[in-house]
């Protein structure tokens, strides 16, 4: 490993490097683990696993990482035996360390972690003071303590001996996670960040290291002990704040900054030798009040930092005796972080297209450097593929018939480099290259006629001379529109020749795209699918000398030429409009060339068998088992077109063949269903729906299910027509393993006689949630298990969908993380006290929680197979009730109500065990960090709502109670820009927001609240109102629609709140609705959607159902029944996207007429 490199991590978590000499980036080792955070010294990296634990790279080199451990060995001088091992009580330890005053046996030394190893065995050293002691190596002296020396004298009565073992560091060029030996009641929360610096602390011992860190609840805590002897430290230590801390970052030498969640910056002061942890914190207030510092680095007398809305900013008069500086001076450029390194250079990654880029000029008498230029090195990996694009250069776009002579080269890599880095991505051009922008010939791949389209788009494509710095985020250039572009036709033609002109004087700038020649099928070397998107970069551990630059701003020279000379100038968006045109050329003229021949008919009906296999049927007779079966779906196209399939389940019974089949144009919704036994999946249609007993199928493998499940979904969609991402009024649902569906609203959904809900089609959307909300402009949010917050990128498919049943692009990476819990169970024994023998009546000792089951730490598996444990078992001290410093829950009897102390009435406890399991998928989600997330609301579209639409408002519960407000969410930016806090007096739960702005909450205590004055111009509002909750009820959720506001309690029962008018909105009671729910959800329509926990049907009961309220009418918002839809394991559905009524004219006779003004829209 190169003692100079930069580290950076993508969003995939993967760990890359890439060296101050080298031009591509190399996948660390340990590439099965994913990162969060890197922070880099010169001859290590620490880092922040994605299951939250600290690890360390330690790079190799020549010289070991030895430590000494010494002990000692005392004895005292008997007049009978002479010296022995037999001393006074108040002597010191026979086994100690150099004062005597720790007991310190040769067995009872042990290594500090895994990652060590011992060189040889014990052994005596026989030197003292430099020089060769008596055999033995005793040192004597007249007692303990006192001055030894190597010399027997007639005085000494006590002697002692050292004894050595060198212990050496093997770990090195892999991940070592730090280990913790810490108190386990004092170990510190998980991490979110950490930096490494310090090691140029003024008279600071070569090798020491200052590693800071800052856990999820905010708090600081700092690495005692790290050095180069020590890589790993020995323990964490607490470090108090003046508030919540999100991020902390520390320069090579004493300086030390950290970013607060209100937005202020602090500084630590007191940083030295003697005190490498500092003594006080000053407080640094944002540039401005609208949006405060959300990232800051520092270095060795400069800090950078990024404020919420993007903004890049430099401090200036930064040095050791004035740390915190004087002002801020705005940068150009919007970026997602900076990283301050060696030297004081500095990288950035764009928020745009997660691109890294370094700041040149950064000398030190120019500190704030001179403009952003992208880094285009590849990865490693990428190698392969520089001959595909050479040829794919000559094969898309560039059709000759000359024959290129070996002295007729291209422009050579020296030539194409020394201009890339001239000029850089975005740069204007020289002067005196204007002169060439019109000159036809300055490729031999011009082809006829190109001379006069190329002078006419340089003369729009040829920047001016401008400001000295350059946006990273502003240099691609738009794509031209289909009218724009060159080409008409693709079809193939012979090109005439053309004389072949050297291109060697050609600026970077002025390739094909410049000219307005778009080559087909050239991409970028960094595609749409091959581009890097970076998550984090550090350079502390790379040296960049300003008069020497790395060759990371040229194309490796694997390319041509030629695309080394147009890949800088050409963009995604550029990409996708070539294909976008071919495609539609290809469609035109397979319309022409088989427009003469649809008057035959059609001369074969094709049935086609796609797909035979071998599966297993759970029986719909009892006894109920699994039955081996034969499995074929025929699939076939009718002569309008229409593809249709039928899918066959072959069984014997009694010796006797049988089969049934379903119509998969009938089939509503197809779900795994995952346990630790089986790959099963079942089928729904209408009919089963009402059963409530699906058709049920496992196969052998879960590839095998994958294969199943993406080929019938495929074929249900293609039966109903419903391909592509869904539209933006869906209705979203997730079931209770986390899989996300989605169903387009039909308009008769909402009306008087509504179409059944158990007849709606649902299909499977990629990705792993707990929670979907959803807004009819398109924006989606959803939560994970683990309270990640992640958006809807816009694609469709993932995970086990794929080719057809999956979009190509907006696909990421996406994993989850959730917990296992099983319950410890005791019961009070007069003689021995609190045991684990009960009585014969009693619950598992072991079990779940309902006591019903016995699960073991043993026996426990993960819910499925697609979860592996990334824990170990630990006791869970949030469960509700409280619990004791062990854990325990105490009650009367099982079961019963338990608390956290002991009384003299209970003779039971329990206590709740954990384990954190991970799910790693794909789908069209992207993560929106930091914070972790409870809850979230997106403002419903008010039907009939015209004009300008300001920006969607976003409401949201952190982990910890605290209510926030997302601002910047836009169709074209769902993902918003930064959070702002909304204060409250205790913390919350459940949030939701109207149609008209009203914002209701529930607290953790069971209490509604309603935020007043919540407004586009004021979106966070002013005050909150209380609302006292249903007598003797604790609310857990509430949802707000057009006008209706419904809450849950936690025995599960329905509430309307009743009295709401604009003059009013706080209403004036609650009135009960319907017991049995689990979740409710209200629609911009006031339309009613709800979990039910048990619906009945003609073969079984199924919990988690989805149920609408049927009968909601202005003048009847409560409605007047239930309608039963898809059920079985559904957690959570979300109808606040669908807007879609009814049209007037096809309203039934039957139904009432109402007042005009009850079909108008309600305005707010």
């Amino acid at each position: 490993m190169p003692n100079s490199v930069l580290w950076a991590v993508d969003l995939f978590g993967r760990v890359s490097t890439l060296s101050t000499a080298g031009q591509y980036w190399e996948l660390c080792r340990d590439t099965q683990l994913e990162f969060k955070r890197v922070s880099a010294a010169t001859q290590c990296c620490w880092g922040i696993a994605c299951d939250n634990q600290v690890y360390v790279y330690v790079c190799a080199s020549d010289v070991p990482i030895r430590r000494r451990e010494e002990a000692y060995e005392n004895q005292r001088w008997n007049p009978v035996g002479g010296f022995c091992e037999k001393l006074l009580l108040s002597d010191r330890w026979l086994w100690s360390d150099v004062s005597g005053l720790q007991h310190r046996p040769l067995d009872g030394v042990a290594l500090p972690s895994p990652h060590w190893e011992w060189e040889s065995d014990w052994y005596v050293d026989e030197n003292f003071g430099g020089e060769p002691t008596e055999k033995g190596g005793w040192t004597y002296a007249i007692d303990f303590p006192a001055t030894y020396t190597r010399d027997k004298k007639w005085n000494s009565c006590v002697r002692r001996r050292k004894w050595i073992r060198y212990r050496r560091y093997k770990s090195r060029d892999t991940w070592a996670k730090i280990p913790s030996k810490d108190d386990p009641k004092q170990l510190p929360d998980p991490f979110n960040d950490l930096s490494v610096g310090g090691w140029e602390i003024t008279e600071e011992p070569v090798g020491r290291l200052s590693v800071w860190a800052v856990s999820l609840q905010g708090k600081v805590w700092y690495r005692e002990d790290v050095s180069h002897s020590n890589p790993e430290g020995s323990s964490w230590s607490l470090v108090d704040t003046p508030g919540e801390v999100v991020q902390i970052s520390c320069g090579p030498h004493d300086l030390l900054w950290a970013t607060l969640w209100e937005g202020q910056a602090l500084v630590r002061e007191g940083i030295n030798r003697n005190s490498p942890k500092g003594s006080s914190w000053s407080i640094v207030e944002p540039p401005g009040p609208e949006n405060g510092i959300m990232h800051v680095s520092a270095g060795v007398g400069v800090v950078w930092a990024v404020t919420k809305d993007r903004k890049v900013w430099f401090r200036r008069g930064v040095n050791s005796h004035n740390p915190c500086g004087t002002s801020w001076i705005e940068m150009v450029g919007e970026m997602m972080m900076v990283n301050v390194g060696l030297n004081d250079q500095v990288w950035g990654i764009s928020c745009e297209d997660r691109a890294m880029y370094f700041r040149q000029g950064v000398t030190p008498s120019e500190l704030s450097g001179k403009t952003w230029k992208a880094i285009v090195a590849a990865r490693e990996c990428d190698r392969s593929h520089s001959g595909s694009s050479s040829s794919l250069l000559s094969a898309g776009c560039f059709f000759g018939d000359e024959v290129r002579g070996s002295g007729e080269s291209a422009p050579s890599d020296t030539d194409a480099s020394s201009e890339v880095e001239r000029l850089g991505p975005g740069q204007p051009l020289p002067a005196e290259s204007l002169d060439d922008c019109g000159n036809p010939k300055g490729s031999s791949a011009l082809g006829p006629g190109a001379s006069r389209s190329a002078e006419g788009a340089m003369e729009n494509t040829c920047p001016a001379e401008g400001n000295r710095e350059t946006d990273p985020n502003k240099h691609p250039r738009p794509a031209p529109t289909l009218a724009e572009l060159p080409w008409t036709n693709i079809d193939l033609k012979e090109p005439k020749k053309v004389p072949s002109h050297s291109a060697t004087g050609l600026p970077e700038t002025t390739g094909l795209s410049s000219l307005g020649l778009l080559p087909l099928g050239l991409e970028e070397p960094y595609g749409v699918d091959d581009h890097p998107l970076w998550a984090w970069v550090s350079g502390g551990g790379c040296a960049v000398e300003a008069c020497t630059m790395p060759k990371w701003f040229t194309v490796p020279s694997g390319l041509a030429p030629s695309v080394q000379t147009l890949s800088l100038s050409i963009t995604p968006a550029q990409t996708a409009t070539w294909r976008k045109q071919i495609f539609q050329q290809l469609t035109e003229r397979t319309k022409r060339e088989l427009e003469n021949f649809r008057h035959y008919e059609q001369a074969v009906e094709q049935s086609v068998w796609v797909k035979t296999g071998a599966l297993q049927w759970w029986s719909d007779w009892k006894p109920h088992k699994w039955v081996d079966v034969r499995v074929a779906l025929e699939q076939f196209t009718g002569h309008d077109g229409v593809r249709d399939s039928i899918l066959f389940i072959y069984y014997v019974i009694h010796e006797e063949k049988k089969y049934i089949h379903v119509f998969l144009n009938e089939v509503t919704a197809l779900v795994p269903v995952l346990n630790e036994a089986k790959h099963s999946f079942a089928l729904y249609t209408p009919e089963r729906t009402r059963q409530r007993w699906p058709v049920r199928l496992a196969a052998a493998t879960e590839q095998d299910m994958n294969d199943w499940l993406a080929l019938l979904s495929l074929s249900c969609c293609e039966s109903r027509k419903v391909l592509g991402r869904p539209s933006p009024q869906a209705i979203w649902s997730v079931t209770c393993k986390g899989d996300i569906f989605v169903s387009e609203p039909s308009p008769e959904l909402e009306a008087h006689e509504h179409l059944p809900c158990d007849q709606m089609f649902w299909r499977q959307v990629g990705g792993h949630l707990r929670v979907v909300e959803a807004n009819s402009r398109g924006v989606v949010w959803g939560l994970g298990y683990d309270h990640t917050a992640w958006v809807y990128t816009g694609g469709y498919g993932g995970g086990c969908f794929q080719g057809l049943a999956s979009s190509t692009s907006n696909i990421y990476t996406q994993s989850d993380v959730k917990c296992v819990y099983i319950y410890e169970n005791q019961r009070w024994n007069p003689v021995t006290g609190y045991t684990s023998r009960g009585l014969p009546t009693d619950r598992y000792m072991w079990s779940d929680a309902t006591g019903l089951q016995e699960c073991t730490k043993a026996g426990m598996k993960p819910p499925s197979l697609q979860w592996t444990w990334v824990s170990d078992w630990f006791v869970d001290f949030s469960i509700p009730g409280g619990t004791d410093q062990e854990g325990w829950q105490y009650a009367s009897d099982f079961p019963a109500s338990y608390h956290g102390y002991k009384t003299m009435k209970d003779f039971v406890r329990r206590r709740c065990w954990a384990r954190k399991c991970k799910l790693v998928t794909s789908g069209p989600w992207l993560e929106v960090a930091p914070i972790a997330l409870r809850d979230v609301s997106i403002i419903p579209e008010s039907p009939g709502a015209h004009g300008r639409r300001p920006s969607i408002a976003l409401w949201a519960v952190s982990d910890k109670g605290d209510v926030l407000c997302r601002l910047g969410v836009s169709e074209l930016s769902p993902a918003g820009s930064s959070w702002l806090h909304v204060g409250t007096d205790q913390p919350f739960t459940s949030v939701s927001i109207g149609a008209c702005y009203q914002v209701w909450a529930v607290a953790r205590d069971g209490s509604a609240f309603y935020r007043g004055s919540v407004s586009p111009s004021q979106p966070a509002g002013d005050c909150w109102y209380h609302i006292p909750s249903p007598p003797r009820q604790r609310l857990k959720q509430v949802s707000v629609g057009q006008t209706s506001v419904y809450a849950l309690d936690e025995n599960g029962n329905l509430w309307y709140r009743q009295g709401i008018t604009p003059s009013y909105p706080q209403g004036s009671s609650w009135e009960h609705v319907s017991n049995n729910v689990c979740r409710v959800s209200v629609g911009p329509l006031d339309q009613i959607w709800v979990i039910a926990d048990k619906v009945q049907g003609s073969h079984g009961l199924s919990r988690g159902t989805v149920c609408h309220r049927t009968g909601v009418q202005p003048h009847e918002p409560k409605g007047q029944g239930w309608d039963y839809g898809i059920g079985g394991g559904w957690d959570h559905i979300s109808v606040r996207a669908n807007a879609s009524r009814a049209p007037r004219g096809t309203s039934r006779e039957q139904e009432p007429r109402a007042p005009p003004e009850a079909h108008r829209p309600v305005h707010c």
